[in-house]
């Protein structure tokens, strides 16, 4: 079978399409032959060794597909060969088969395509426990979505929406923002201006907004910190400006506000009524039609490496997906 394959750390032009052996389902495990497989910013770390997580090489990256059983393994009583599902996978995703743990597979929600399954639960699932469980998001609330254009920025939109609040998108270019207001923002800001704290004290009456949900990093976070409002909630997803920022912590003793951590991935792994009910909530999101996953851009398997690249870039508006089986 084909697999893109990461055999030395570096850039994205680096990878390389090669035939590999076929898998087996081990114990706990079963074998899904991948449709799609989302593009995600850690993929871009893990290919240049700065993620958390460090696969040994070589190793295919790619941490969320979509596909069908093949096979299952020993002790698998949930899945059954047939069955169309969404893994969770960290890495491996960028190959024609792929051996997960079962409890790392939620069905495929039967109005999804595999092309829009696999751009919606990693990004979408973030963005749900970010607002719900997290950070304890209510109606009338608002809400400032940094990297609006991009895909935890996408669904933070459109989750805020369905949670009743106001949303603001922060974006960097005029297309982002009209991108951003037809997905259904209320209100967009070019968060890469100095003057954006002073925007956004504007744009709420003074008050400042109640959540941010921080996918970005680097210098944005503190600008948003600045603009929180009291008792308000920094929801901390991920760095895709490249930088983890230091903020002044005593910024949230004025405020008496929170900065908190959100690690989906780690979330999912934990078993218990919790997580049931976060992933009917999010199978619920989408038949509700609350929720229409935005995919940016499909590349075949062989241009893997360059849709890795274009997200690094932040040239997509929206989810990134890669077809790797017919």
């Amino acid at each position: 079978m084909k697999a893109v394959l990461c055999k030395e750390f570096g850039p994205a032009d680096r990878l390389v399409v090669e035939e590999i052996a076929p898998v087996a389902a081990g114990p706990g495990q079963v074998v899904v032959a991948v449709k799609a497989c989302g593009i995600n910013f850690p993929d871009t770390l893990l290919i240049q060794d700065k993620y958390q997580f460090k696969p040994a090489l070589p190793f295919a990256p790619g941490g969320e597909i979509a596909g069908v059983v093949t096979s299952v393994g020993e002790g698998v009583t949930a899945w059954k060969p047939g069955d169309a599902v969404i893994a969770f996978t960290t890495w491996g995703g960028l190959a024609q088969e792929l051996a997960v743990d079962a409890n790392r597979l939620i069905p495929k929600p039967p109005g999804l395509g595999f092309v829009e399954a696999a751009g919606y639960a990693m990004t979408y699932g973030t963005s749900l426990y970010a607002l719900d469980d997290r950070g304890a998001l209510q109606a009338g609330e608002t809400l400032l979505v940094l990297g609006g254009a991009g895909g935890i920025g996408v669904a933070g939109i459109q989750i805020g929406k369905a949670m009743g609040a106001r949303v603001i998108a922060g974006v960097s270019t005029p297309e982002k923002a009209a991108f951003c207001r037809r997905i259904g923002a209320d209100d967009t800001i070019d968060y890469t201006q100095p003057d954006t704290k002073d925007r956004l004290k504007a744009m709420t009456g003074g008050k400042g907004v109640d959540v941010v949900l921080d996918p970005v990093g680097g210098r944005y976070t503190e600008m948003a910190l600045r603009g929180i409002a009291w008792d308000g909630r920094l929801l901390v997803v991920g760095f895709a400006a490249g930088d983890i920022p230091k903020i002044p912590t005593n910024l949230t003793l004025l405020k008496s506000c929170a900065v908190i951590g959100v690690f989906w991935g780690a979330f999912l792994l934990r078993e218990g009524p919790q997580r049931d009910r976060h992933l009917q909530k999010l199978v619920d999101l989408h038949a509700s039609g609350a929720v229409t996953p935005q995919i940016s851009a499909v590349y075949p398997l062989e241009q893997a490496g360059q849709a890795i690249q274009d997200l690094q870039d932040r040239r997509a508006t929206g989810k990134i997906v890669v077809e790797v089986g017919g």
